[in-house]
């Protein structure tokens, strides 16, 4: 599968963003070229071949994959992920704490916290991998795009399944703060329970049948004259879990775009950021034994 000669390696980071692998899976194709586009249809034929010819598909042998490259079932490609014309966001974030295993960071609105579709090195992690220089970085948790405040990085492998287990088993502590609708004959504080379902379109949830799923605990913080600021606690995690509960109570949070849909979720409007905070972070430590707490230095 390789060329004329051998190469070295692609490098495991580019630009701050991990290199990508794929085992070819079985299909009828004679060459990569022709298994790659079927494989990544929103790419296109002419996309993947400039990768190929800028040496940037290799095999698990460091060798550069050539165009006509015949297709093996099993074998290992390691390429980079490209976008084209990604949108680069005009917020930064701030660290907040670094140590020999923990990186906390305080995320800006409209950054995502890891690559997905139309960002790939526009984003949080590929960002601290740039600004740190370390390339074992790994997000121990995600907040949505929309969402500003913090996250939660292991610096280590050695060490990252002490921290990891912190969330399933609920040893951590997450406190966001979110501005919505006032409910005033609502007696506070709630806890909201339901079953958490993938809605339509694909990217939105819904609260549907079945056994509860998610638990988020809702208070006030303050009553304004128009909009409440609440203070919200997951108890379980789950995909657009505050956005729903809060949308569910009749006080979808402030410039929401999903619950409801009310304009083009697609369309980053940084005029009207999500007022949804990921506020603090409270834990013991299960290295050091210490009780640790990290506040957001943002405000909604």
């Amino acid at each position: 599968m390789g060329g004329q000669c051998a190469v070295d390696m692609l490098p495991s980071h580019r630009n701050g963003v991990a290199a990508s692998r794929l085992q070819l899976p079985p299909g009828p194709w004679s060459t990569v070229l022709e298994g790659l586009c079927a494989r990544f249809p929103a790419i296109g034929r002419a996309r993947w071949l400039d990768r190929i010819e800028r040496g940037l598909v290799r095999d698990a042998d460091g060798q550069a994959v050539t165009a006509d490259a015949a297709y093996r079932v099993g074998a290992e490609l390691t390429y980079y992920r490209e976008v084209e014309s990604e949108p680069e966001i005009p917020f930064d974030e701030v660290v907040l704490h670094v140590d020999e295993h923990l990186v906390v960071v305080d995320k800006p609105h409209f950054l995502p916290v890891t690559p997905a579709g139309k960002h790939v090195e526009h984003t949080l992690l590929a960002r601290l991998v740039r600004r740190l220089g370390n390339p074992d970085l790994v997000p121990l948790h995600r907040i949505d795009r929309g969402t500003a405040g913090l996250v939660l990085f292991s610096t280590r492998a050695d060490s990252r399944a002490l921290y990891q287990a912190l969330f399933p088993q609920r040893r951590i502590s997450k406190r966001y703060e979110a501005l919505a609708p006032a409910l005033p004959d609502a007696a506070f504080p709630i806890v909201r329970r339901s079953h958490l379902e993938r809605g339509e379109p694909f990217f939105r949830m819904r609260e549907g049948d079945g056994a509860a799923n998610s638990e988020t605990r809702i208070e006030v913080i303050s009553r304004g004259e128009g909009n409440w600021r609440y203070g919200l606690e997951p108890v379980t995690g789950r995909k657009h879990q505050l956005r729903v509960h809060m949308a569910a109570l009749g006080a979808p949070i402030i410039n929401d775009p999903l619950y409801p849909i009310c304009c083009d979720p697609m369309v980053d409007d940084y005029a009207r950021p999500l007022k949804l905070l990921a506020r603090s972070l409270q834990f013991v430590d299960p290295i050091s034994g210490l009780e640790r707490t990290f506040q957001s230095e943002r405000e909604l």
